[in-house]
């Protein structure tokens, strides 16, 4: 299987991920009630180092009750590689049973590979599948970290998704802003989203596009989760249940986009396996055929019922 074949139907669907501080009992709450694709309950940069252990106790027991929780997947982003608290992190999303873990700051593949031999051990010991718990790395929040992007191909069926940030980044720059006057990416945050794009599809899973932190600004939220859907990256992380929905409507395929995307299969199946057909007056080739199918896949992703993906089922 090419990897344009393993990203024409996705194995789970990463439109909305919203953020969700882990050791408030109020957010979590809220929480249930939002139909996001997935909730990544936080332990790292919105919980104050004094509370890490609440945040895990809190999400375990958050975590118990799957029937109340509206999202169909639920992650957890440990805090990095290395910190003291990683280890405790870890052990607390297995023994939740999340569906996978949201890796901040990794230097490189490597960092995730690491973590998957780490879930493997815990997976064996608590009688899970190999494999179950799967990553989606942030993976330019340091200035080295982008230079290592193309090691992400390399990382095997755990990988889900690739995403990428800009706060962390900015920080480690020294910089004063990330957007301009308009919202739009300055220069080097723009080559960063493109680079995330680019890795993810040579590691042949999506993208997700990072976060909007203007909550009050509807509008502009809109436009840049329409931007990234039209240039490629599957879903985007939210930080307020308000842009869930948003999300999900902007990345779900249109009656339109369905109806174009069935013509373009049925013209290829009619076709009897030839590489190239004729429709509408236009030729298409296999690129067109690969991409009708993964807007199929998509809708009919979006169209089953909200509750868990059962990943770990």
């Amino acid at each position: 299987m090419t990897s344009l074949d393993r990203t024409a139907a996705p194995s789970l669907l990463l439109r909305s991920l919203l953020f969700v501080p882990g050791d408030s009992e109020r957010k979590l709450a809220k929480a249930q009630h939002v139909a996001a694709d997935a909730l990544i309950i936080d332990f790292e940069d919105s919980v104050d180092t004094a509370r890490k252990h609440i945040a895990r106790e809190l999400a375990v027991e958050f975590m118990q009750v799957r029937t109340a929780i509206q999202a169909r997947t639920i992650w957890v982003r440990v805090n990095a590689v290395g910190d003291a608290c990683f280890a405790y992190d870890v052990a607390a999303a297995v023994h939740a049973r999340a569906d996978g873990i949201v890796l901040p700051k990794p230097r490189s593949a490597l960092d995730v590979r690491e973590l998957g031999e780490h879930l493997g051990v815990l997976e064996a010991r608590a009688g899970y599948a190999a494999g179950a718990t799967k990553i989606l790395p942030i993976a330019t929040e340091t200035p080295a970290s982008v230079f290592a992007l193309d090691s992400y191909a390399g990382c095997g069926p755990r990988l889900a998704a690739l995403t990428w940030g800009a706060e962390d980044l900015s920080a480690a720059l020294g910089a004063e802003a990330t957007v301009d006057a308009r919202g739009n990416w300055l220069p080097p945050y723009e080559l960063v989203r493109s680079l995330c794009l680019l890795a993810a599809g040579a590691a042949a899973v999506p993208a997700i596009d990072t976060v909007y932190t203007n909550v009050g600004d509807v509008e502009g939220f809109e436009r840049v989760a329409a931007a990234a859907h039209r240039d490629g990256f599957a879903g985007k992380l939210a930080i307020h249940p308000d842009q869930v929905e948003i999300i999900n409507r902007v990345f779900r395929p249109t009656a339109g986009a369905i109806a174009a995307a069935r013509a373009v299969v049925a013209a290829f199946a009619a076709a009897g396996g030839a590489g190239v057909v004729s429709l509408n007056g236009r030729m298409l080739d296999r690129p067109h055929l690969l991409r009708a199918r993964r807007v199929l896949a998509t809708a009919a992703a979006a169209d089953e019922p909200l509750g868990r993906n059962a990943v770990n089922d």
